[in-house]
């Protein structure tokens, strides 16, 4: 048994040569999701454009205070923090942000649809009233597709779906960012580890 531990655990020692791989997948994971959040952002950031009018509006947007500030703020830490998360640099600061603006678009934006981002009635964690109601518009749109439509080859490459728009990719995401916050940017890969050697050297 003692020298299955042993062989076990120095199985594991071995691979802490290739550790920066799992910080370098989130990295990379992570950079295009920020990027693209980010630079459709800063398109609508003209006053009156479409990110501000629905960052400020409480009818049909978030409500927020300050919408011209909060949507560049939310802007820059995204497309920012998709460079940093690229190339690795200043990690665990850029993570803050990027974990904040998680938080809000969670909070203000994915609350109210419960958790899931696809729309599944056999699971569901909180506010099951919206997920009952994308089930019974799933359900009405398979039937008027199925009437009228080519419901075979509408669906022969996957199943027929209703977005949720629950809050799972912004918490799958922040937790991404934890583990970037906590571990870094990884060995290697990343201007983070670099700038480290340098600094040890003085």
């Amino acid at each position: 048994m003692k020298r299955l531990a042993r062989w076990m655990h120095d199985a594991l020692n071995s691979t802490r040569s290739v550790d920066f791989l799992g910080p370098l997948a989130l990295r990379l994971y992570l950079a295009p999701v920020f990027w693209a959040a980010g630079t459709n952002k800063l398109d609508g950031l003209l006053p009156n454009a479409g990110t501000v009018s629905w960052f400020g509006n409480p009818d049909w947007g978030l409500g927020l205070p300050m919408p011209w500030l909060m949507a560049f703020l939310a802007a820059y830490a995204e497309v920012l923090g998709a460079i940093a998360l690229l190339f690795g640099i200043a990690m665990r600061w850029f993570s803050i942000p990027l974990m904040i603006t998680m938080v809000v678009a969670a909070v203000t934006v994915h609350w109210k649809h419960g958790w899931q981002t696809i729309s599944d009635p056999m699971m569901c964690l909180f506010n099951c009233g919206a997920t009952e109601e994308a089930a019974v518009r799933l359900d009405r749109a398979r039937s008027i597709l199925q009437e009228h439509g080519n419901y075979d080859w509408l669906t022969q490459s996957g199943s027929f779906v209703i977005l949720n728009n629950g809050i799972e990719m912004a918490a799958t995401y922040f937790v991404m960012l934890l583990v970037l916050f906590f571990y870094g940017a990884g060995r290697y890969l990343s201007v983070d580890h670099y700038a480290a050697r340098w600094l040890r050297r003085d």
